[in-house]
């Protein structure tokens, strides 16, 4: 079922949102606001509560299966107690309606109503009814952890920390020849050869060792000889 067989306005095609337990009494309020209307009430089941508590005249109370297979059904204002169970069907509902369609949403309902609202191309009026406003729940903040961490854990996490802030990474070692500072061996016969050359003879004569001349004169002593006894 195609969103052009939906003949209603879209003006005319809104929500109520409330709560589940309030549903009851603000369907009560909208059919005191419209008894000059052909009014059909529709639910997925019928739901057994509506019928025992839903008594007025020009109100038709149905489940989907009945609304939708009878092709000869229609109404002025559609009031749908909750969303059906596919988009698809709440498009087959919304196409019987001739003036009026209103769906009264629990939050709970709200990815149905989404589906329904991508299937049509466009976003469903909202309109809350007043002294129906559905109650918002607080989202309770998530509880932070009391443990309390060692010296060790706080460094890592510091260190985590300031390398995500700064793109801090590990420089990268390269190889780099080691340079030799061992000097080159020198040949000292070649250097003093050299060194050598540049004296004269009679430097080399002066600069020769000279043995110590020896003073006094050599004196030899002979030893006495024993006298002999006769």
């Amino acid at each position: 079922m195609s969103k052009q067989t939906i003949s209603i306005r879209p003006n005319n095609h809104r929500v109520h949102p409330c709560q589940s337990a309030q549903k009851l009494a603000l369907i009560n309020v909208l059919i005191s606001k419209n008894e000059d209307k052909k009014i059909t009430l529709i639910s997925t089941d019928a739901n057994a509560m509506l019928q025992e508590n839903i008594k007025a005249e020009n109100v038709s109370i149905l489940s989907d299966k009945e609304f939708i297979t009878n092709q000869d059904l229609s109404c002025e204002l559609l009031i749908s107690y909750d969303l059906a169970d596919s988009p698809q069907i709440y498009i087959a509902r919304v196409s019987k309606a001739t003036k009026m369609a209103l769906v009264l949403l629990d939050p709970s309902e709200s990815q149905k109503l989404y589906d329904v609202e991508t299937l049509l191309g466009r976003v469903l009026k909202n309109e809350i009814v007043e002294g129906f406003e559905p109650k918002v729940q607080k989202q309770e903040k998530p509880r932070t952890s009391t443990k309390k961490m060692s010296q060790e854990e706080i460094k890592k996490v510091a260190k985590k920390r300031y390398e995500e802030k700064t793109f801090d990474k590990p420089k990268k070692e390269f190889d780099t020849p080691k340079k030799s500072f061992d000097k080159p061996k020198k040949d000292f016969k070649k250097d003093f050869k050299k060194s050598s050359d540049k004296f004269s003879d009679k430097d080399r004569k002066e600069n020769t060792y000279k043995k110590p001349k020896k003073v006094g004169k050599k004196i030899t002593i002979k030893a006495r000889k024993k006298p002999s006894e006769d």
